[in-house]
């Protein structure tokens, strides 16, 4: 799904205009960036968590000339989903 149909299913299930929702996601998804760059972990409690992590510094080949090279420490987002969400799926 797209962030345009999201978007679209957004105004189909209340009583807003595309362009509400689309404000609306928006600001949604700003707010969350901010928590997880300054907090480093976001709850929605029934849906999931997403959490910043560090990635060791590893090693790894190119694949082109399949010399070994270093692959850099980085943070990574990861999302555990939460219990209802789970039993959703299933």
């Amino acid at each position: 799904m797209t962030k345009a149909e999201l978007i679209n299913r957004m105004a189909q299930k209340s009583d807003y205009s595309k362009a509400e929702c689309e404000k609306m996601l928006n600001l949604c998804l700003e707010c969350m960036k901010d928590i997880i760059v300054n907090d480093g972990k976001l709850t929605l409690i029934g849906f999931g968590t997403f959490v910043v992590e560090e990635r060791k510094e590893r090693k790894g080949r190119n694949p082109q000339t399949g010399e070994e090279i270093t692959i850099p420490a980085t943070k990574v987002v990861k999302f555990r989903p939460g219990k209802a969400l789970k039993e959703a799926v299933k």
